[in-house]
Order: structure tokens, then C-alpha cells, then sequence
């Protein structure tokens, strides 16, 4: 019993749970990607250039007969899966730069300044000295 404890709270352990989290909406929002990039961006593309099918094509390396299929290079769909991937790599970068923003911003409080600067010497001291340790001058509370 001690083996399926112990994978139990490995299993329930926050990072792994996060992990999976983050793989399920990582494929579902690469479906979503790949469907714009397919459906929305490539057409007008296409269009532009002349009324091309990004998907169709390709480079036949040899013709169908009747013992084999057609051998092709589907180069077209190669330039389709690298724009998802980019589209994709550029959407997740700025996601992440949101946050990494967001959490800047919750771990840094305003500090209180701890030291300030003696008037006769310019030393670093305590905020709470009343006199200069390096020249031993009076500080005022001020």
C-alpha cells in the first residue's frame, strides 16, 4: 500500500495538477489556433496571392499508376503548420509576459527606506542613528 500513497501524493502534488491543466488547455488551444490560422488567415492570404490554396500545394516526385499512388511533397501544408506553430509560440510568449507582469507587480511592495545618508560625511547609516558611526556627528531626527 505504501506505493499507491506514495503515487497518490505525487499524483495530487500542485505542480502536476497545474502541468496537466496546462497540457489539456494547451491542446484545446491549439486546435483553436490551427482552425485561425486554417480558416481565417490562410484564405485571405491565398487570396492575395492569386487565389492559392495554401493546403493543395504541393510537388508531385511521382505521377499515380496503377500499382502505387501518387508520391507528392505537401509542401503547402508544411507552410500551414509553421504559421500555427508561430502563431501559437507568439500568443503563449504573450501570455506569459502578462503574467510574469501581473506577479512583478503583486511581489513588489513600496519598502521603507532602511539607511540614509549622513549630512557631514555622506556615509550609508541606519535610518534610526542619532550619530554617525564613521565620523560621530550628531544627526538630527529630521
Amino acid at each position: 500500500m505504501g506505493m499507491v500513497k506514495e503515487f497518490k501524493e505525487f499524483a495530487m502534488r500542485g505542480n502536476v495538477v497545474d502541468m496537466a491543466v496546462g497540457i489539456i488547455i494547451g491542446g484545446a488551444f491549439g486546435k483553436i489556433i490551427s482552425s485561425l490560422v486554417k480558416d481565417v488567415i490562410m484564405p485571405p492570404v491565398g487570396m492575395l496571392l492569386g487565389d492559392v490554396d495554401f493546403s493543395n500545394l504541393a510537388v508531385t516526385l511521382s505521377e499515380k499508376t496503377e500499382e502505387a499512388e501518387a508520391v507528392t511533397l505537401n509542401y503547402g501544408v508544411f507552410v500551414n503548420n509553421v504559421l500555427d506553430f508561430l502563431i501559437v509560440a507568439f500568443c503563449i510568449f504573450m501570455l506569459i509576459k502578462g503574467m510574469n507582469q501581473m506577479k512583478r507587480k503583486e511581489e513588489e511592495p513600496a519598502k521603507e527606506p532602511t539607511t540614509k545618508d549622513c549630512p557631514q560625511c555622506c556615509s550609508e547609516i541606519s535610518i534610526k542613528a542619532t550619530r554617525c558611526p564613521n565620523c560621530t556627528s550628531e544627526i538630527s531626527a529630521a
